[in-house]
């Protein structure tokens, strides 16, 4: 795993100053402390730090084919790279190494942009292509690693594994995104194809570009997608051997390193079956860790423990408890984006955890995603049976009555009726949309300024989601949500957490779960195998069953989830009352600080739960301050007030 940096003129050959490229890719040595190389042509610069993992000996980077007519700097690992260097040999191709770096050049020189489709992994590189005076840059199918990209006014392209690795460039400007505001507060991240700056984009996952010298900035071509067309009646039984061969592999060829190796455990099903499978791949004791709550009803470490115990793992536990507070400047850093997904504090501590023993860690996931595992699309296709069964007139009803219903945070679970009355009364998009999100669009414009509203321009967080249930490769509800998932959620959020909280300690997170055919073959399967009487990853348990508890198979589900509600309610509440008041939110002039006010006092005295909400907008305050370096009075005047960032 590595950290990946670079610089290309898109017009004219202009010269690259080397002490750029290197003063970019060193703010990336958290991701690569194990070396460090730069290489410049006329009009190209390619930055890398390394950590090394496979060969620890060769494979320095950038690295050049032996005729220097191709430089590849890359991020990641391809697994089955073994199997596509032996095909290129066979084509006449000679190596000088033994990892998969050179493969890569290998292939792209036989096959072009076709040879992404030959490589399993994850990764995302740039190749400096001097016959024909391009670059090509491309990422992983599922978005496992990061590609920050964005032109300059003199024409150069920079492209990195981090934002802050852009911002090291003395040229970079840019300005705070309302956009990106509006989907952060949304959905707790900023989405992955798009960034908290402007003109700073994120290359799509399963997405390449082809950037020649010359030509007009092109746009990202797609060469991957996940297809959710049923694939050919099949018995469940031969389904679920199926499956257990498919996990069997995904998790072996996963265990290939030079450097020691572990996995983390949460005791959940998706970990608990990567350390199975690891178990029975493995001669000696796997090494396992996890990370436990001081909040009781949060914990799941007596889980985790069985599962240790079950295959006699090196097993080792660290509590998170309220005092980790101060992490959220490490968590502010490693991110450079906002960042509200809480659990990326217990995510850090667990990688910390991992690392004092391993290099390389086994996570369990995507299978939530691929196989329908969240409790929320349980709940969406109720509401899609009952959408289906009544008038369009009674259900705009239903939403009306919603929208006059209490909303009743403090209530058991059967009076909390707001939320679902109100999904009725919309479309099955919008309504997974909202339910998917951290906030809702009337919450967020209670915290919004009239100025804010106009900067806008009618832009709805929401719709993205909308779009990509509607273009999705899907007949049914159920898929087009997982797919909406697939594409949004699982690389801005859940990927974005893994990949920035394991190489902020310089550690690399694989996830098995993840590989493309195991997703493909979760995708074909008919819903009733994802899906069945409301329990979800319904094939995936069935496959599991004798090798797995059924204690950690059938528990209810209760997700990594950080107790920030109750924090703020207790040794966190002078941090909640002070968000208001935040330096870096007053600068920018887009909220109602009055309005935040009233939330955090709501929240403190019980009577809503705002905790999520509360935690999105200290997290957004931490990286504004780092991302302006603002601390200055509130300016009355937004719409002359967009936050300049200059280069560090």
């Amino acid at each position: 795993m590595c950290g990946i940096a670079g610089i290309f003129h898109l017009d004219v050959p202009k010269p690259v100053d080397p002490d750029r490229v290197v003063a970019m890719a060193d703010t990336l040595a958290h991701r690569g402390p194990d070396g460090s190389g730069v290489w410049t042509a006329p009009g190209v610069g390619l930055g890398h730090r390394r950590l090394s993992i496979i060969d620890l000996e060769g494979g320095a980077q950038p690295m050049a084919t032996a005729d220097r007519r191709a430089v590849i700097t890359y991020n990641g690992e391809v697994y089955n790279y073994q199997e596509v260097r032996d095909e290129l040999a066979g084509k006449g191709h000679i190596f000088q190494t033994a990892g998969d770096t050179e493969t890569i050049l290998a292939a792209y020189r036989e096959w072009g942009p076709a040879c992404l489709d030959r490589l399993n992994g994850m990764f995302a590189f740039a190749i400096y292509d001097a016959s024909r005076d391009a670059l090509f840059i491309a990422r992983d199918r599922l978005g496992v690693k990061p590609l920050f990209y964005c032109e300059l006014g003199d024409g150069a392209l920079l492209f990195a594994s981090e934002l802050k690795a852009l911002r090291a460039h003395p040229r970079f400007r840019a300005d705070i995104s309302p956009q990106a505001i509006e989907d952060y507060l949304a959905y707790g991240y900023v989405p992955d194809d798009t960034s908290i700056l402007e003109g700073v984009k994120k290359l799509p996952a399963g997405h390449y570009l082809m950037l020649e010298r010359g030509k007009p900035m092109p746009r990202p071509v797609q060469w991957w997608d996940v297809d959710f067309t049923p694939g050919e009646a099949r018995s469940e039984a031969g389904l679920r051997e199926e499956l257990v061969d498919r996990l069997r592999d995904a998790v072996r060829s996963r265990m290939v390193a030079d450097v020691p190796l572990g996995a983390f455990l949460s005791g959940g099903v998706d970990s608990s079956a990567v350390v199975a499978f690891m178990a029975d791949a493995s001669k000696q004791a796997v090494r396992t860790c996890s990370i436990g709550f001081d909040e009781a009803d949060h914990d799941e470490t007596r889980y985790a423990q069985m599962v240790a115990d079950r295959f006699h793992t090196d097993h080792r536990t660290r509590i998170v408890a309220s005092d980790d507070f101060p992490l959220i400047d490490t968590l502010a850093d490693a991110f450079d984006e906002p960042f509200a997904d809480a659990s990326a504090l217990a995510t850090y501590q667990v990688c910390a955890l991992a690392r004092e023993q391993v290099t390389v860690a086994l996570s369990g996931d995507g299978a939530d995603e691929a196989f329908a595992g969240y409790r929320r699309y349980r709940l969406f296709m109720a509401e899609e049976r009952a959408r289906s069964r009544l008038p369009r007139a009674i259900r705009r009803g239903l939403g009306k009555a919603g929208d006059l219903y209490p909303k009743l945070d403090w209530a058991p679970q059967p009076l909390r009726a707001k939320t679902t009355l109100q999904a009725l009364g919309k479309s099955s998009g919008e309504a997974y949309a909202e339910a998917v999100g951290a906030t809702a669009p009337h919450v967020r414009a209670s915290i919004y300024n009239a100025d804010f509203k106009r900067l806008l321009s009618g832009h709805r967080a929401e719709d993205r989601y909308v779009k990509a249930m509607e273009q999705a490769p899907a007949s049914d509800a159920l898929s087009r949500a997982q797919y909406a998932d697939l594409k949004i959620w699982l690389p801005g959020d859940i990927l974005t957490k893994v990949d920035r909280t394991s190489m902020a300690v310089s550690l690399e997170a694989r996830e098995p779960l993840l590989d493309h055919r195991l997703v493909q073959f979760a995708a074909s399967l008919p819903t009733n195998l994802r899906l069945r009487r409301g329990e979800g990853k319904y094939l995936l348990k069935k496959s599991l069953e004798g090798r797995l508890p059924d204690d950690i198979l059938y528990r209810k589900k209760m997700g990594f989830v950080t107790p920030v509600s109750a924090w703020f309610r207790g040794p966190l509440a002078d941090e909640a009352a002070g968000i208001a008041q935040g330096s870096a939110l007053s600068t920018l002039g887009w909220f109602d600080p009055a309005a935040i006010a009233r939330l955090a006092e709501d929240h403190r005295r019980g009577r809503s739960d705002h905790g999520r909400l509360l935690w999105q907008l200290l997290m957004l305050e931490r990286s504004l301050r780092r991302l302006t370096g603002s601390a200055a009075a509130p300016n009355n005047a937004p719409r002359q007030n967009k936050v300049r960032l200059a280069a560090h």
